[in-house]
């Protein structure tokens, strides 16, 4: 799951949104070093990769990029369902994506001094290109996926994975479907228990 999903999956408590959004630039234990429920939304982030990296249907999906695109086609499923989330937000939120996103958007900038210095320096590019609202068309699709292959200088051209979302738009979109709906569940016994 990329950026949207993990926010989203993190309710309504803005500094668990803050924790889950920047947990990938925490490594170990320095997630020790934050407030209490900025913690939980990195630990949440955490269960949510390891949940998915193990589900069936998110390899299913997965399996059909990795001979070209290898270690690479989990970066580029990650972003693709967050595209189908994006797509069908109303589904999932009853507040318009493009006021989410802003929220979001104003929630960091509001909180700047916790943020990570890596998540610092991408939040202008992120704000300015609107990347939660760009999930949910194939051109901001493509786009966020030439930006990603930039920041991983061209290994593998992940832009061009366009080509197989397109050739199975619907397999993927099926397949979203039904594992979002059991990490939703499974995401909303984790934060009970966090």
């Amino acid at each position: 799951m990329n950026f949207l999903a993990h926010i989203y999956l993190s309710g309504n408590n803005d500094m668990l949104k803050i924790g889950n959004f920047m947990a990938d630039s925490i490594r170990g234990h320095h997630y020790l070093d934050y407030p209490d429920d900025i913690r939980k939304g990195i630990l949440l982030h955490r269960y949510i990769d390891t949940f998915t990296d193990a589900h069936p249907i998110y390899r299913k999906s997965k399996h059909r990029l990795h001979e070209k695109y290898g270690h690479y086609s989990g970066v580029i499923m990650d972003i693709v369902y967050d595209h189908y989330l994006a797509k069908n937000w109303s589904k999932y939120s009853n507040e318009k994506l493009e006021d989410y996103a802003d929220s979001f958007y104003k929630l960091l900038q509001d909180n700047c001094e916790i943020l990570t210095d890596k998540i610092q320096k991408m939040m202008p590019s992120m704000i300015a290109r609107n990347w939660l609202v760009s999930y949910a068309t194939l051109d901001g699709l493509e786009m966020i996926l030439f930006q990603m292959d930039y920041r991983t200088k061209h290994r593998v051209h992940m832009q061009e994975a366009i080509v197989e979302v397109k050739q199975f738009y619907t397999e993927f979109e099926e397949e979203f479907t039904l594992y979002f709906e059991e990490l939703e569940q499974h995401c909303q016994e984790k934060l009970t228990e966090l």
